[in-house]
């Protein structure tokens, strides 16, 4: 796109690692999670950040584009607001569902408390483009999505990764938030080829880049944004530059952060593999806007043949659900039948139901046990008092929770919940322990449901007595 600004070499911003991202040289733009930015009480950090000129980009994790229901109102505008506090050129989101059920499916919210991956159906097309398009007339700025990394496979996809978002530009504008590293984990966990996703893919289209690291176990690769950048996630990056030259690049960490001087250092790898991959093979500028399903790749000879073949079967898929469209289903019905689809995928992964027809129940459970997994880290973040009274005790026993309980809230409503949980069963054994997870409790709780109300008061009174 003509207007695409251009961002530079950049760093995610977080708070743990706010001093370094200020330090560090060569840093043209930041990008902060959304969610965790107050636009009335904006970190010092990224004020001092913006006076230097410095681009701040607000990254959403919590709308769900890719899910049954239309993107929340309350959200978009909390979303909004942070792209103008922060003078934002554009806002991102991701292509994913993170909670499912409600009204559409008559059963209890669920939450997945991460993004799980939409099924590559013209269902799951139609409602998503819809929503990006409401979201999209919500924003006071450009909207950029992001492909996502993913354990697990639906059955019976109707495109590829590729073919799907080179549809959903054409038939929404929308641009693109390329991760390079979700490719390579899809590359490891689904089979799917990355050069062949950048082949059908308008990379014109491409808002920035997200570089990150991960670790792969009992052969299945983990995105954890917590290790180095490795030498495949790099080679992805390269291959993308060899096609287009991206308005952005940026590095991601979010857990496990190192020293300054290693943060430096995968910067200036990034920077090394994009201008070696420019030197290589040069793109060709663009000659198309995205939105018209186009590419911009550099291949010659069959390569382009192929690549002009892939990009004529996205249009003709394009056209085939705007045919679909028409007809008298509807993008309500689709809703509805994503709804339950969603609904039974997140409920065997959160519920422990039935894995649903056609999925690889060994997966799921990898994929539940990761779910698990981040809950119980993000919770003994935003409570960190809980692993302090439990001590090595409040992993063991929040997974245990976890494997049957539902998150139905955000995660201090599950801090809240779990903490419920052990005082209801008299835990922990330690009085002294259990006095301490009793005022931790009573001091954040709201009001509880009337049926546990009488009960809760009895385990904090005895608690409280040192019974």
């Amino acid at each position: 796109m003509n207007d695409t600004p251009q961002l530079g070499i950049g760093i995610g911003w977080r708070p743990e690692i706010a001093d370094t991202v200020e330090a560090l040289s060569g840093v043209d733009w930041v990008e902060a999670v959304a969610e965790n930015v107050c636009p009335g009480h904006l970190p010092d950090s990224l004020v001092r950040l913006r006076e230097r000129g410095v681009t701040v980009v607000p990254h959403g994790v919590s709308l769900g584009l890719g899910g049954a229901d239309r993107p929340d109102a309350r959200r978009l505008a909390d979303l909004a607001e942070r792209a103008e506090a922060l003078g934002s050129p554009l806002v991102t989101e991701h292509i994913a569902f993170v909670r499912a059920g409600g009204a559409l499916t008559a059963s209890p919210v669920l939450e997945a408390g991460h993004l799980l991956p939409v099924p590559r159906t013209r269902d799951a097309l139609r409602v998503l483009c819809e929503n990006i398009r409401v979201a999209q007339d919500s924003l006071p700025v450009p909207l950029a999505v992001e492909n996502i990394a993913a354990l697990i496979s639906w059955p019976d996809e109707e495109m590829s990764e590729g073919q799907f978002l080179a549809e959903l530009v054409e038939r929404t504008g929308v641009r693109l938030l390329i991760d390079v590293a979700n490719l390579h984990t899809n590359h490891v966990n689904r089979g799917e080829d990355p050069a062949k996703a950048l082949d059908e893919l308008p990379v014109e289209a491409i808002a920035y880049v997200h570089v990150a690291g991960g670790i792969e176990r009992d052969g299945v690769w983990h995105d954890t944004h917590a290790h180095p950048v490795t030498a495949p996630v790099l080679d992805v990056l390269a291959g993308l530059r060899a096609r287009v030259a991206p308005p952005g690049v940026l590095l991601e960490r979010d857990d496990d952060f190192p020293p300054a001087a290693e943060l430096a250092g995968e910067l200036t790898t990034i920077r090394e593999t994009i201008t070696a991959a420019a030197a290589v093979a040069p793109p060709r500028p663009a000659t198309a806007e995205a939105g018209t399903g186009t590419g911009t790749g550099t291949g010659t000879g069959t390569e382009a043949e192929a690549g002009a073949a892939t990009k004529a079967e996205a249009g003709a898929g394009a056209e085939a659900v705007r045919t679909e469209e028409r007809g008298a289903s509807g993008t309500d019905a689709a809703r509805g039948r994503l709804a339950l689809s969603e609904a039974a995928l997140l409920s065997s992964l959160v519920a422990g139901t039935p894995a649903p027809e056609g999925f690889d129940p060994r997966r799921l459970r990898v994929q539940s046990r990761a779910l698990a997994a981040k809950r119980a880290g993000v919770v003994a973040k935003v409570a960190p008092e809980l692993p302090e009274i439990l001590g090595k005790g409040f992993r063991p026993a929040f997974l245990a929770y976890a494997a049957h309980t539902p998150m139905r809230g955000g995660y201090r409503r599950d801090a809240l919940d779990f903490a419920e949980s052990l005082l209801i069963e008299r835990r922990p054994e330690d009085s002294a322990a259990r006095r301490r997870l009793t005022l931790w409790w009573r001091e954040r709780a709201a009001s509880r449901p009337p049926r546990r109300a009488t009960r809760l008061l009895r385990v904090a009174r005895a608690a409280l007595a040192g019974r």
